[in-house]
């Protein structure tokens, strides 16, 4: 046995749903009527097939404690976090400048919610609060991705979770579409870099562990989607200061 995890219950968790979609899509209209519509229908799309922001949201704690969100996109998830009712201050980075553009402007109207165009293999920002670390690692080579959750683990506040979300290395054919999709994402010119390891998940959990994480067991999180898409939490002990 490797470790790896070649099944497991999946999470009672669902896409939002329609009317919800549409409603966070309404803010990646084009200013314009002859503008782009991509980012509009992208977000109709995504939001409506992806489980992921149901499952994270679960596994969020609503204590006032501020989100890191690295490698966040169009930012998506503080649009969710607004519309779900929750308050705590958000920041998103991401290394593609053009994505936060659209980020800053789709999300102008959300209180308390701020994106910055940032690599995450360079100093991340001063956090202590959650961190969302959400379809990221697969991007970097192994070493930077070991390195990347030290250094998010520091990020963690007592009482803090992680909460990533990554495909694995399984060789089963979820894995052989989600290389696909990945690879494809890249040259499309969605993703501004290829794909470059599937990570171990015993390395993620040893890794998160020894930065001082209670590391809970990877629960598939892709819904109806055909990806291999895994979520693992981890928490920094103690309490958390009142937000």
């Amino acid at each position: 046995m490797d470790g790896t995890p070649r099944n497991g219950t999946p999470l009672p968790c669902s896409p939002l749903d329609a009317g919800q979609a549409r409603l966070i899509a309404e803010s990646f209209r084009p200013m314009q009527a002859w503008g782009s519509r991509r980012d509009y229908y992208y977000t109709r799309g995504k939001l409506g097939s992806d489980p992921l922001y149901d499952g994270v949201l679960q596994h969020l704690p609503d204590d006032g404690q501020p989100v890191l969100d690295l490698g966040c996109g169009l930012g998506l998830f503080a649009h969710v976090l607004r519309q779900r009712g929750r308050q705590q201050g958000y920041l998103g980075v991401d290394v593609d400048s053009d994505k936060i553009a659209r980020a800053q402007r789709a999300g102008s109207g959300l209180a308390n919610v701020r994106f910055d165009c940032l690599d995450v293999q360079a100093p991340l920002p001063v956090h202590g609060g959650h961190v969302l670390l959400l379809d990221v690692l697969q991007y970097l080579d192994e070493a930077p991705q070991l390195e990347l959750l030290r250094a998010v683990s520091a990020r963690v506040a007592p009482g803090g979770r992680l909460l990533l979300r990554t495909p694995l290395a399984t060789g089963d054919r979820r894995d052989r579409t989600t290389r696909v999709a990945d690879r494809l994402a890249w040259l499309v010119g969605w993703m501004g870099t290829r794909p470059r390891h599937y990570p171990d998940p015993q390395r993620l959990q040893a890794t998160l562990a020894a930065a001082g994480m209670q590391v809970a067991p990877l629960r598939p999180l892709h819904g109806r989607t055909p990806f291999n898409s895994w979520l693992l939490v981890a928490e920094r002990p103690g309490t958390a200061a009142n937000g």
